[in-house]
């Protein structure tokens, strides 16, 4: 039986994941789960799998889940950043799922692969912030990194018994968003509850966010680039509205292979759950007759500034990725909050990028710090309050 932490268990992912264990439960069992204050959802969790720890952000919610859980219950409370580190390296775990949303997944991570834990990755954010740091660090503890988004699980199982030397590149599919359709010169009117609407995908907000944005596909690409060891001249992007072919790859002959199903995140989390068995998920397969075509489009750069600025992250490397990242987060919570337009998140982004000195090959410190300094700059940026120390 594999013994699993579930790192963010109120979200999308997390859920799908605690879905997953109660239909194997001769399979998997949840030692801890991680949320941040979804303290109600969090005690349905722990009734439902019965951990033997649970964790939250702080000491409040800390005490408000203590009261929802009986008496007699033996799942132990803990909060903070000791909390998750408890959680992340809890002994007797096989397996860490981090599904935690954005930079407040890195460091959970890094604890876990230190501890020797295996990692299924849902959490973009890790790799984009500290790629090279987090996979040097598995491969020294000789650490599994198994991917959840669907894209990334869909080019590891294309490519699962074929030779490395022989791939050629990668291909993302993105579904396009909300406003794969919209003109460009209607985006300043664009609300926050119109970019939450994802047209095949049921996400948190935050995800849903960046998929308007397609800064979710520009996450996507620099996480690839570290979990499949490619340049960025090897991963392509292409639009595909129905979301039905999740990734592909091609190889040095000219052959393709695609993974194909139906726009459900269990499919990717039970593999990485149970690779390299399949579990019986009785998921339905796409109804290609009904479906009748699948369609294709290059991305619009100009229009989705976001992926052009990932791009762009990328090939300039070292902090770059941390400081998009970070900026991104600021100002998609500010958007969120109706503090700033949906044009102007690419626009704050790209004003802190623009004011960053880069450092190549960033320790972890170094990365931290480029953290601090975007979110601190993109702050200043949305309040209209430029720093001039750079």
């Amino acid at each position: 039986m594999k013994q699993l932490t579930i790192l963010g268990s109120t979200g999308s992912i997390g859920c799908n994941t605690v879905r997953i264990v109660k239909m194997f439960p001769e399979q998997f069992r949840v030692k801890a789960l991680a949320a941040r204050n979804n303290v109600a959802l969090l005690a349905e969790q722990i009734a439902a799998v019965a951990p033997d720890l649970a964790v939250v952000i702080d000491e409040k919610y800390a005490e408000d889940l203590k009261a929802r859980l009986p008496r007699n219950t033996k799942t132990e409370v803990l909060f903070g950043p000791s909390g998750y580190q408890a959680a992340a390296t809890m002994p007797g775990v096989d397996q860490v799922v981090v599904a935690m949303v954005g930079a407040a997944g890195l460091m959970p991570t890094l604890d876990a692969i230190a501890a020797g834990k295996d990692i299924a990755l849902a959490n973009k954010e890790t790799l984009v912030m500290a790629g090279e740091v987090v996979m040097q660090a598995a491969a020294r503890k000789e650490v599994q990194i198994l991917p959840v988004d669907s894209e990334h699980s869909a080019i590891f199982q294309c490519m699962e018994g074929h030779r490395r030397k022989d791939l050629d590149k990668i291909i993302l599919t993105a579904s396009g968003g909300p406003f794969l359709s919209k003109p460009s010169a209607e985006f300043h009117c664009i609300q926050p509850k119109e970019a939450l609407k994802h047209p095949t995908w049921q996400m948190g907000q935050k995800i849903s966010i960046d998929s308007a944005t397609l800064m979710n596909k520009g996450l996507e690409v620099i996480e690839a680039r570290w979990l499949f060891d490619l340049p960025h001249e090897r991963i392509e992007v292409l639009i595909h509205p129905q979301s039905v072919i999740h990734s592909m790859v091609s190889f040095r002959d000219g052959a393709m292979l695609a993974q194909l199903g139906v726009p459900d995140m269990k499919g990717a989390i039970a593999y990485a759950l149970s690779y390299p068995k399949r579990l019986d998920l009785a998921q339905p397969l796409p109804d290609f007759a009904k479906i009748g075509a699948l369609t294709f489009e290059n991305p619009d750069y100009e229009k989705f500034k976001c992926l052009a600025m990932a791009f762009d992250a990328l090939k300039r490397g070292g902090t770059f990725p941390a400081v998009l990242n970070a900026a991104n987060e600021v100002a998609v919570m500010a958007f969120l909050s109706d503090r700033i337009t949906f044009v102007q998140v690419p626009d704050t982004i790209k004003r802190v990028m623009d004011g960053h000195a880069c450092v190549d090959h960033p320790n972890l410190e170094e990365i931290l710090a480029a953290d601090k300094w975007a979110r601190a700059e993109a702050a200043a940026v949305i309040d209209g309050n430029i720093p001039t120390n750079k």
